[in-house]
């Protein structure tokens, strides 16, 4: 989401005084916030309203919405047309402020939402990036579910709105991103999987009517946007030219997922131009895939004053009533912005669009508050009308922060010290920039949190600490190197705490290399040297670094990479350091080294490999180079083994027409359509048992992945996620977790020109250490 347009810099600096100040004016106006929820129909407040179609609940939606349409002005549908939605006093319509955010809690970024001393914070769970290292589906969706109520019980002391413009699904294309902390990671499957349960955790009600939602979610930021401001190349005119085989295999599935699998009410376009066309100008990007391949049941949405940039920044209209027409013709319903209320009607003056777009565009947002019950009258009567501030901050919710940190903790390196033994260690010492932060943990798109627990705090309340920063800051133009040794020589063990913030990382903000920020490494290595004890590293962000110095030095019994980790960070970090909890996060990223960014532009948007020039590709599914971690690391307190309970099939014959082409040439795929793909065809679908065993001395939690590597055709990913389970097995325990494979759906890949083939020949199948060869042959 844009926060920061172009026009209006809203950049949010936490160390400004500026911003400060800012957040101290919002706080107090707040503070004299509405008590009683925003809604539309109050028959009960004014009977004469009883009369209108749209309110009453008994019709259905779509004859509510035309009778809303029906009564309204020009100019009063306008109104509707941007995220502060004019009221129409004379129908009982109040203004309804579109615009606010969920991205891992109720946030304050967006002006729908506010706290005060009803609602001082919210729950705020880790960024996303480390919720999805726990590869825990079940967790995206409770912690949906804890989101939207939190949200309901706001709107119905007036605190928030009932749309909320999260989860931002996009692909973490390159390590460089400031805002890849937002997403699910770098893998299609994953990413999709993210978005469809974290948009049912928030949308799903406990109604009969399944077109009711609980809040409206919005998938963000469609599509390939993943540039924000790398060496002077901006977003607002950034061209990310995308070949239509990576469009469909990596930059859309999350999309299709949100609207297909998780049926998301909303689909926010990105400020990007996608092959020259903005996407929120892009009728095929829109009206054709969206809304006509994809059937969204909901409204498309701009990024923040984008449909301003098309016109002012990209230069794609002359004039901005070409640019407000070719929006909402586009396929577009909603601005976020006034520049649609400004030139709309100048733009229908001149022909250029006709009032039935605008209508189209209205109807799908009143649809979309009509399923919140926005129409319904007072909400305080509707399903969810006892929720309240008493629903905010209650204990399960801010444990449940505490377990999706611990979830997602990755351990990257073990020499045997982890865990730190509570009863051994008697002095410990915390150094680094980030030990004793607070509101570092919750990222961006943050929300005031119910209460912070630092690492510094965590690790305190198990064993007794000393501390020091070592540096002032992550930038750390200056390292007290004498201060932290001292400090290490004289502990039984160490824990640095550095990494990055959103100085370093952030929306507006690409990284231009992969190192520690400042004097952090030669901090990290002099300590390392004199430390008496055990020395732990634990890296805070939400991109990888070019940590190979400490992946490879003796000295460094153990590394974590906890994200931005939410409210209750510190309190995860020291339950995984002393062995409370068993850690099961996996990367969800690759961490490249250093000499990956020098040699690849951040701008270059293919994702396979290229040999006639040198370049390497990207993410795990094609980049074959040198890795610091791979994108699926992580260890454990004990030892997982894999075998195979029930193997696949060595052969599957894919029966085909007696006409096919490919009875009578040789073919090396076939189309993953067709009678030979058709449901319950004979040999179209597998499953493959795998018996897993905690051969270790304590419980832990596993990830169970199962990829392919199909055959070379079509430049085909060097291997991809089919699937992953999380399984909890006790010490000597063991269990199978049971996979199903459709050959066309599974097997297939996208070719050049976004068709999905299925590779005739030898297909690999890989669960950890083991490995299954697979041929598919007419």
């Amino acid at each position: 989401m844009g926060s920061s347009s172009p026009l209006t810099r809203r950049k949010r600096d936490p160390t400004s005084v500026l911003s400060v100040f800012l957040v101290f004016l919002c706080f107090s106006a707040s503070s004299n916030a509405q008590s009683t929820p925003v809604f539309a129909c109050d028959v009960a407040g004014n009977s004469s309203l009883s009369a209108y179609g749209f309110c009453n609940s008994a019709l259905k939606i779509e004859a509510r919405v035309a009778d809303l349409v029906g009564r309204l002005t020009l100019q009063e549908k306008i109104g509707f047309l941007v995220n502060k939605a004019n009221g129409v006093t004379r129908l009982g319509i109040p203004t309804y402020e579109w615009w606010s955010e969920a991205l891992h809690g109720v946030s304050y970024i967006g002006p729908g939402t506010h706290f005060s001393g009803q609602v001082p914070g919210a729950t705020s769970f880790p960024q996303v990036i480390l919720t999805a290292a726990s590869f825990n589906v079940s967790l995206f969706q409770a912690i949906g579910k804890v989101v939207s109520t939190e949200a309901r019980g706001m709107y119905n002391v007036g605190l928030a709105g009932l749309t909320y413009w999260s989860p931002n699904v996009n692909i973490f294309r390159d390590p460089r991103w400031g805002r890849g902390q937002e997403t699910p990671g770098e893998d299609p499957l994953l990413s999709s999987k993210y978005a469809s349960e974290y948009v049912k955790g928030l949308q799903e009600t406990e109604s009969s009517d399944a077109n009711r939602l609980k809040v409206a979610a919005c998938c963000k930021h469609y599509t390939a946007y993943d540039v924000d401001n790398w060496k002077g190349i901006e977003r607002y005119t950034f061209n990310a030219v995308v070949n239509q085989q990576d469009m469909d295999d990596t930059y859309q599935p999350p999309f299709k997922s949100c609207v297909l699998d998780g049926n998301v009410a909303s689909v926010m376009c990105s400020y990007n131009k996608v092959n020259g066309i903005p996407t929120c100008a892009d009728p095929d990007l829109l009206s054709g895939v969206i809304r006509g391949e994809w059937k969204l049941n909901g409204y498309i949405v701009s990024d923040c004053d984008s449909v301003d940039v098309l016109y002012k920044n990209q230069h794609y209209t002359k004039t901005p009533e070409e640019a407000a027409a070719i929006s909402i013709n586009a396929g577009l319903d909603l601005n976020c912005g006034s520049f649609l209320g400004q030139h709309t009607e100048a733009a229908v003056n001149a022909g250029l669009v006709n009032v039935t777009a605008i209508d189209k565009a209205i109807s799908n947002n009143f649809l979309t508050l009509m399923r919140l019950g926005f129409f319904d009258g007072d909400p305080k009567k509707q399903i969810y009308g006892g929720l309240g501030p008493k629903d905010v901050c209650t204990p399960s919710n801010q444990e449940l922060a505490a377990e999706a940190a611990r979830q997602g903790i990755v351990l990257l390196k073990n020499t045997g010290s982890l865990p730190l033994s509570p009863t051994t260690i008697k002095t410990l010492a915390v150094i680094g920039p980030n030990a004793n932060v607070t509101k570092t943990m919750i990222g961006n798109y943050e929300g005031t949190p119910c209460k912070y627990t630092t690492p510094l705090q965590g690790l305190a309340a198990t064993v007794s600490t000393t501390y020091l920063p070592g540096c002032s800051n992550v930038a750390c133009a200056v390292a007290d190197v004498d201060a932290a040794t001292k400090l290490a020589a004289e502990a039984e063990a160490t824990v640095l705490v550095i990494g990055a913030d959103q100085s370093i990382e952030a929306e507006s903000r690409d990284r231009i290399d992969l190192n520690l920020p400042g004097k952090q490494q030669d901090l990290v290595t002099q300590v390392a040297k004199a430390a008496k004890g055990p020395v732990l590293l634990v890296i805070m962000s939400g991109g990888g670094f070019d940590i190979t110095f400490a992946k490879n030095d003796p000295k460094i019994a153990g590394i974590l990479w906890v994200g931005y980790p939410g409210e209750a960070g510190g309190i995860a970090i020291a339950d995984v350091i002393f062995g409370r909890y068993n850690p099961s996060g996996r990367l969800p990223m690759t961490w490249y080294p250093q000499s990956y960014v020098e040699k690849v532009p951040m701008t270059n948007m293919n994702m396979r490999p290229d040999t006639s020039n040198g370049y390497p590709g990207r993410t795990y599914r094609f980049y074959t180079g040198e890795t610091v971690y791979a994108f699926g690391d992580g260890l454990s307190y004990t030892k997982f083994s894999h075998s195979l309970a029930k193997a696949p099939p060595r052969a599957v014959s894919l029966r085909l027409e007696e006409n096919h082409v490919c009875r009578s040439s040789e073919c090396q795929s076939l189309d993953a359509l067709g009678p030979h793909c058709e449901k319950n065809t004979v040999g179209t679908a597998f499953e493959v048992h795998v018996k897993v065993r905690n051969g270790g001395d304590r419980e832990g939690i596993h990830t169970v992945f199962l990829f392919t590597t199909p055959p070379a055709v079509h430049g085909s990913p060097r291997k991809h996620l089919l699937g992953f389970e999380k399984i909890r097995l006790g010490k000597m325990e063991e269990a199978v977790v049971k996979f199903e494979v459709d050959v066309c759906k599974d097997l297939s890949v996208v070719d050049e020109v976004g068709k999905r083939k299925i590779g005739l020949g030898q297909h690999l199948l890989h669960v950890g250490d083991l490995k299954h060869s697979l041929s598919i042959r007419i």
